[in-house]
């Protein structure tokens, strides 16, 4: 079986079933910054993404057919700069000369063949599901298509030996490789091609782990909040909160919070609300690094907390910003609730 080389394809297909059609792949290049990864023929479509599986997973964004020929596509390059340097000191004055300086040459250092420690359990693959032929090995840095069972998924032929990289990969300062072994590289084909080095089955159709390990584990998250007249606005720091799964209610005295986050953690919290809420006229909205909050207040008076407390406070009150603009310092009128305005008389 043939295989595709377009960059997001990789797909096995056959010449005589080989259509104008069954290609979807990406023509740019893949761009890396600050830790986002996104492909230039389609950021606009295609968001940034963090994770390095998700950024292999974006769909192509033109169709075709397969082919073998490798494509060329040129990366986006840094640009040259000039720099000064001292070429001659005498009587005094020293004279300088100017010196194009580029980016740093490619350096592939030797391949090391690391055994990683057990600690975190890999996928294994689920033998009683039947894998479609053409798929794909889903280990980093093999990629083999699937023939048949007899050849990639029982006894010890040389196609049931998958040569891969246990640990996720790693793009820093413009280099590119994985964790579990030394070698870097600029370029990001070159990159895709650096061999696997460790040896293991291969993973077509992976199991789902329930061990204690990979159980789900309920993590902390930072809530801040500001207000004005008529809102209080609730920020929830919690980064890539997953929108599908997660869950915001929102009552007249409460709010409950269950938001799923990378890497098998939870969020719950129940919030007691310091003053009562509309919630039809309350809103919520993911971020990628938070979720917002916007509580419509039932009454106009000042929330001295965000969350309603039995101890006595004292008399504390809040002022708002000029024009509920500037957060809750520099108001001019303070708003109080009865208790508050029979303590200030």
């Amino acid at each position: 079986m043939l295989r595709c080389t377009r960059k997001g394809c990789g797909k096995g297909f056959s010449s005589t079933e080989n259509t104008d059609k069954s290609c979807s792949y990406h023509p740019g290049a893949p761009v890396f910054h600050e830790g986002l990864k996104s492909w230039s023929c389609c950021s606009d479509i295609n968001k940034p993404v963090l994770d390095f599986d998700e950024f292999m997973k974006m769909p192509g964004c033109e169709v075709g057919a397969h082919t073998e020929v490798v494509q060329q596509v040129q990366a986006p390059k840094s640009a040259a700069t000039d720099t000064f340097t001292m070429v001659e000191s005498k009587g005094g004055q020293e004279v300088y000369s100017t010196a194009r300086s580029g980016p740093a040459p490619e350096q592939t250092p030797t391949p090391i063949v690391t055994a990683t420690s057990g600690s975190q359990p890999e996928d294994e693959d689920d033998l009683s599901v039947t894998v479609t032929p053409g798929a794909l090995c889903r280990r980093k840095g093999c990629g083999v298509a699937f023939v048949n069972d007899e050849e990639n998924r029982i006894g010890d032929s040389e196609g049931a030996i998958c040569t891969y990289h246990p640990a996720p990969p790693i793009f820093r300062e413009g280099s590119k490789g994985y964790l579990c072994c030394k070698r870097r590289v600029l370029e990001f084909e070159e990159f895709l091609k650096i061999e696997g080095c460790k040896q293991g089955r291969h993973v077509f159709v992976p199991k789902e782990f329930a061990s204690e390990e990979l159980a789900e584990q309920f993590a902390e998250c930072r809530v801040d909040h500001y207000q004005t007249p008529n809102e209080v606005y609730v920020s929830v720091f919690a980064k890539q909160a997953d929108k599908e799964r997660s869950k915001i209610t929102i009552a007249e005295t409460q709010v409950h919070l269950d938001l799923h986050l990378p890497a098998q953690k939870r969020f719950k919290r129940t919030i007691q609300l310091f003053g009562p809420v509309e919630p039809d006229g309350s809103t919520y909205k993911f971020y990628g690094s938070k979720v917002e909050i916007v509580l419509k207040k039932l009454d106009t008076r000042s929330w001295t907390l965000l969350e309603k407390t039995t101890h006595d406070l004292g008399n504390i009150t809040l002022t708002f910003g000029v024009g509920g603009r500037t957060g809750t310092i520099g108001g001019k009128d303070t708003i109080l609730d009865e208790q508050n305005r029979n303590r200030a008389s």
